[in-house]
């Protein structure tokens, strides 16, 4: 019978020979991981290798990403749709198996993992998500929704600081099918890490409220099986087990050193490697009777089934619960959702209400929520401020956790990755808020997302100068410019309570990707919507007001608050004869989506003199102004004021606009 330690060795050598042919990747972490991984993936994941997508099976993450060739031969090993060949092809281009695990190249992989601690993020969205799920859905006799969260974490993981804010969130909600593992090897780049990272990591957690499973032995099988069936005999509590192991295990020349985390071992250390490890097999060859105890299609396939039958049962006795828990699992909104939330647009556009943006989306939210059951709410501590919260909103707590609104705390880069990871894990549409300035604590869960293609909503509220007396550290700047660049990432900044429900309309129906609603603080003026333009606002740039022969000298284009900005010097353009026309661009990207005959009737190429207004970095309006065209942002840090003196100091009237455009297009022909 073939002991843990040859299951474990083929994990070490497909990563190492994969590692070598690619002459890049690396090996320290998969050589120093196997043993656990073997235990995990063997005895205790529920998984399905024939159907990835199986709602019930745990989740594996792997944090430390750099170490993907484990991931990878795991995934082979176990029977998933993943090659000998997808090995040999690590690290190249197209191939199955990227430098890094990424989310939909690669069946099997949960997440997309590199940035050290956001795996750990996703995966505390992944717990979160499977018990609030559960509390929506399970009933007496049948756990629907019932499964486990694995992460593996290394030291530079637990440096990073959103494992902080994550791990302190699930300690306090309780995540008790939640279990980490972490690969305690004393090293990172730069060498040995005591040097850098010397908190006590056991003492750390338990002050989160985890449990704490010490000096585990990560290359004894049965101290790792043990600490494992203590980790999830806790309901309660969510688990770290402290696992010392060798990084580059076997490797006698680069075993506990740096030297093995980044770089092949080359030929003779492997060589020595297969000797020590008493592997005697050439690159890329398994034995059958290996294979046959890694493959886990049989047994996943009977997990499944078993899940099926109970299900067909929940159907039966529940039927409404589970055409709810299929619908939200798709990922398609309620039928009638899309018609109510027309007839909610044009009831606002009727009623010309002057508010503030981020109230305008609380009141969209009052409308839409009611039909969106699976929208998930919550705010890094600005609730009051953000205003994401709804009528019929309910707050998520440790006891109570089938609510649909969540108190982040001040932890805004944790909450966006968390938000990634309940997208992942599915039934949930992630809404989350905080101040537009703050966004970029938390850029890098936003950029995952876009790569991700995950569908989750950011409410950025206090999105200018607007704002006012809170000064330059709230006042953003470049926020916007930074999320408009982002690939894939939707961005919106309405104008009024029209635009913005439009804008919360896309937002839900957009399936393939983040989008990010930037929001003011200050009370906007709404602007006059016909039913043609309704229409048009969804494109994501229209004409708001135009000249009678629709033959403009004037090019003025605006979003957010600056679009009524944009309509008084229209009107003061006007009184001086210089024909205007307003264009109102909530979404450049959405703009730009557009086919030409569009575009070319909202901004004709044949009219050169063209504005772009925005209390921002004025950095992303060029593409649609040219080198002749005309700027007029924020390139510049605020002040500690109220609002309109703020406007006014930095040149946003109608007058000093008007009088900019009318001197730099020499209007008056001089």
């Amino acid at each position: 019978m073939l002991d843990n330690r040859e299951l474990a060795n083929a994990l070490r050598f497909l990563s190492i020979d994969a590692v070598q042919r690619a002459n890049s990747g690396h090996p320290g972490m998969p050589l120093g991981m196997a043993d656990i991984a073997t235990v995990l993936w063997r005895e205790f994941l529920h998984h399905n290798p024939k159907n990835p997508h199986w709602i019930n099976r745990d989740r594996f993450v792997l944090s430390n990403g750099h170490g993907s060739i484990l991931l990878y031969a795991l995934l082979h090993l176990t029977g998933y749709d993943l090659s000998l060949e997808d090995l040999k092809n690590f690290r190249q281009l197209h191939s199955k198996t990227p430098g890094h695990p990424e989310f939909g190249i690669t069946s099997g992989v949960e997440t997309t993992t590199g940035p050290l601690g956001q795996g750990l993020a996703n995966a505390v969205g992944m717990a979160l998500a499977e018990k609030i799920l559960g509390a929506q859905f399970n009933q007496p006799d049948f756990d629907i929704i019932n499964h486990f969260t694995y992460v593996f974490v290394g030291d530079g993981c637990l440096m990073e600081g959103i494992s902080h804010e994550v791990a302190s969130f699930a300690g306090t909600h309780g995540l008790g099918k939640l279990i980490l593992f972490w690969d305690d090897n004393g090293i990172s780049i730069d060498g040995e890490t005591h040097g850098w990272f010397t908190e006590d990591v056991a003492q750390r957690f338990q002050s989160y409220g985890w449990q704490v499973i010490a000096a585990v032995d990560g290359h004894d099988a049965m101290a790792i099986r043990t600490a494992l069936e203590q980790a999830r005999g806790n309901s309660r509590q969510p688990t770290i087990i402290c696992c010392k192991t060798t990084i580059g295990y076997g490797a006698p020349n680069f075993c506990n050193s740096s030297k093995c985390h980044g770089s092949p071992l080359g030929v003779q250390e492997i060589a020595l490697v297969r000797k020590t490890l008493g592997w005697n097999h050439e690159p890329f060859i398994v034995p059958a009777e290996i294979y046959e105890a890694w493959n886990a299609k049989n047994s996943g396939g009977e997990m499944e089934s078993k899940w099926n039958a109970l299900f067909g049962e929940y159907r039966e006795r529940h039927p409404e619960l589970a055409r709810e828990l299929i619908r939200r699992l798709h990922g398609d909104l309620a039928p009638d959702w899309l018609a109510a939330s027309e007839k909610y647009i044009r009831n606002v556009a009727a009623k010309m209400e002057n508010l503030a943006t981020r109230q305008s989306s609380q009141r969209v939210l009052d409308s839409y929520a009611a039909l969106v059951p699976e929208l998930l709410g919550g705010s890094a501590d600005l609730t009051p401020s953000n205003l994401t919260n709804w009528t019929g909103a309910k707050c998520i707590t440790q006891d109570s956790a089938a609510g649909n609104y969540l108190h982040y705390g001040v932890r805004e880069f944790g909450m966006l990755a968390m938000m990634n990871g309940m997208a992942l894990h599915g039934g949930f549409i992630p809404l989350g808020g905080t101040f537009l300035v703050f966004a970029n604590y938390g850029q890098s869960a936003i950029r995952m997302a876009a790569l991700m293609c995950c569908r989750v909503i950011y409410v950025f509220t206090h999105d200018s100068i607007g704002l006012g007396e809170d000064g330059p550290t709230h006042q953003p700047v470049e926020q916007l410019a930074m999320l408009r660049s982002t690939p894939n990432l939707s961005v919106w900044r309405p104008a009024d309570t029209v635009e913005t429900a439009i804008a919360w309309q896309f937002a839900l129906l957009r399936r393939e990707g983040p989008t990010a609603l930037i929001l003011s603080r200050q009370t906007l003026p709404a602007q006059c919507h016909g039913e043609e333009m309704l229409a048009d606002i969804k494109r994501g740039g229209y004409i708001l007001v135009d000249c009678d022969d629709h033959n403009p000298q004037i090019l003025l284009i605006a979003s957010g608050s600056e679009v009524e900005l944009a309509r008084r010097v229209a009107i003061l353009l006007h009184e001086r004869g210089i024909k205007t026309r307003v264009v109102s661009m909530p979404s450049q990207d959405q703009f730009d989506c557009q086919d030409d005959f569009y575009r070319e009737r909202v901004l004709p190429r044949g009219i050169k003199n063209r504005v772009a207004l925005e209390a921002a970095a004025s950095i992303s309006w060029h593409k649609y102004v040219g080198l002749d065209g005309l700027v007029i942002g924020l390139d510049r840090y605020g002040e500690s004021a109220p609002g309109k003196i703020l406007f006014e100091l930095f040149g946003f009237s109608e007058e000093n606009i008007g009088e900019l455009i009318y001197k730099h297009f020499n209007l008056s022909g001089e």
